[in-house]
């Protein structure tokens, strides 16, 4: 008698495409995100077609108002998501949100909608987003498993698109119909579904703000250092930046390319960007099959070369079909490389400095689009649509071509999970938060065979002292014992040498440290000394202690 089989788990697979909507929330939060797309689009067909009757420069302005938001808060925003609940900032740019978009749509009602309101709401619709959008990626793995990150920032780009394709077709349609006020409307009302999701979520106790009791420029700061001494995180923001500007000519050109060179309505420019749309959600079915045969290296040259021959049609099409259909592996180009670019990052920061490393690429990405926007505009004025469009081309290509000279790093050995494994400073007096700097010393044995060796690897346990908190570093060969290597950083403060200790620290900086370790001479142990600014006073009082601290 044959067994019966198992009844089929209708969930999908761990390591399908669509496995993290598994997860309810990030479930639920995708949905209402999808519908907020749509109106976030259908919103920009409707500005961008106010000023269709203008000049170049000002119709690319709506882009340039929409992303030049985050190059002035992208940094802010992520201190504010590392510092407080990152729900409660999702639900503050959502309110806010749906405050300006309210006024937005009374305006276009009431027919007092001036090109200059329209960007200047628009730009704080852009300061909105600004605020969301750190807290928005680095709330994903608090959702989701970190081996489903990749998969996660995939859909996010398949819901991005999924809204290209049915928002600007709904947009130019409602606009056609009956006006620009009532996209507007539907973008206000949109809103309201991410509120609600938010609302109804609650952060597990264990999530608790990272940067909480920072001050507001060293969290700053610390953000800023350690993307610096991050070469995978630098790596992505480099293929960001020689990829981004070639890729604004298609956003910030295309009104211009439907109006002018294939003589399209509003109806029609939602088409060519539903084509772009539809050509990104069909890419996610087959990227994974592309990153497996190409990797991550191979997907950004491939979707480059894809997106500057695009272009290259585009400067020269004059047969709407022919751009709706050569614009479908636009789309699948785009997701391939904002996908890759995104997995890349989430996957090499930790909890602590999350939203800040992801503000830092955000900063690059949409600050990258909002300066070319009107740099394209004023190339199509002066030189031309076709040249204009030919030059992206050209900048695509050479982004492509890039990709051998610098490629993305591999993630071999590369965790951020914390790692608390640093012992608590044997100290006879208990130093206050703020007291510092604080200089850490350690004093390590190694053979003569090992020391070439020892000092290479010294080079990541720096970069990993830097990168969580290390105002300078240097290691040095002691002249009466050459066996003995002295390691010193200096930090700020206590409290955030305690924060390397309890916070900071990754399983990635553990491993540096025992690839070190284990060339020290057999028996040996790093000895550790912590030492405070002498001429900053005291640490302690009562001269019984101070004594014992000085003897000691």
């Amino acid at each position: 008698m044959s067994a019966t089989p198992p009844p089929k788990d209708p969930r999908p697979a761990p390591d399908s495409a669509w496995a993290p909507l598994a997860a309810r929330v990030f479930r639920a939060l995708w949905i209402a995100q999808l519908v907020s797309n749509i109106g976030s689009w259908m919103q920009t067909v409707g500005a961008q077609w106010l000023l269709i009757g203008h000049d170049a420069a000002l119709v690319t302005l709506v882009q340039t108002a929409s992303s030049l938001p985050v190059v002035l808060l992208a940094l802010p925003s992520g201190v504010l998501a590392d510092r407080y609940d990152r729900r409660r900032v999702l639900l503050a740019a959502q309110f806010a949100m749906l405050a300006v978009s309210t006024g937005l749509t009374v305006l276009a009602f009431a027919d007092a909608l001036t090109p200059q309101l329209l960007l200047g709401l628009t730009f704080l619709l852009g300061c909105g987003t600004a605020l969301m959008g750190p807290a928005w990626q680095a709330i994903q793995p608090e959702l989701l498993e970190r081996r489903q990150l990749g998969q996660a920032a995939a859909l996010g780009a398949v819901n991005m698109n999924l809204a290209r394709a049915l928002g600007p077709a709904l947009g130019g349609a409602v606009v056609a119909a009956a006006g620009a006020g009532w996209v507007f409307a539907f973008n206000a009302a949109s809103y309201l579904g991410i509120a609600a999701v938010l609302t109804l979520w609650r952060r597990p106790p264990t999530q608790a703000p990272t940067a909480q009791g920072e001050k507001l420029l060293t969290a700053l700061h610390d953000g800023r250092r350690y993307v610096w001494y991050a070469p995978g995180v630098r790596r992505v923001l480099l293929r960001t930046v020689l990829f981004i500007p070639g890729g604004a000519a298609l956003w910030s050109l295309l009104p211009l390319v439907a109006s002018r060179s294939l003589g399209l309505g509003s109806g029609g420019y939602g088409l060519l960007l539903g084509a772009v749309g539809v050509g990104a959600v069909g890419g996610a079915f087959v990227l994974p099959a592309i990153r497996r045969a190409l990797g991550a290296n191979g997907t950004l040259a491939a979707g480059a070369v894809v997106f500057a021959g695009v272009l290259a049609v585009l400067a020269t099409a004059r047969i709407p079909w022919l751009a709706v259909v050569v614009l479908l592996p636009a789309g699948m180009a785009w997701i391939g490389v904002l996908s890759t670019l995104n997995a890349a990052l989430q996957t090499r920061l930790p909890g602590w400095v999350r939203a800040r490393g992801l503000a830092v690429y955000l900063l690059v990405f949409q600050g990258g689009q909002a300066l070319a926007a009107p740099v394209w505009g004023a190339l199509a004025d002066g030189l031309g649509l076709t040249v204009s469009l030919l030059v992206g081309s050209g900048l695509l290509l050479a982004g492509a071509v890039s990709v051998r000279r610098w490629p993305l790093h591999g993630m071999d050995g590369i965790d951020p999970t914390p790692s608390d494994h640093w012992p608590v400073p044997p100290l006879v007096f208990e130093p206050g938060p703020a007291d510092g700097p604080v200089l850490v010393s350690v004093a390590y044995r190694v053979g003569p065979g090992n020391r070439a060796a020892f000092t290479d690897c010294m080079d990541h346990v720096a970069r990993s002292r830097r990168r969580t908190g290390a105002l300078t570093w240097g290691l040095y060969q002691d002249g009466n014992d050459l066996e003995r290597f002295i390691e010193n950083y200096l930090v700020a403060s206590w409290s955030e040498h305690l924060a390397q200790h309890h916070s900071r620290l990754t399983t990635t900086d553990r491993r540096y440290e025992e690839r070190a370790r284990r060339l020290l001479v057999k028996g040996t142990a790093p000895e550790v000394t912590h030492a405070f600014d002498a001429a900053a006073g005291p640490v302690v009082s009562g001269t019984e202690e101070t004594d014992d601290a000085m003897s000691t």
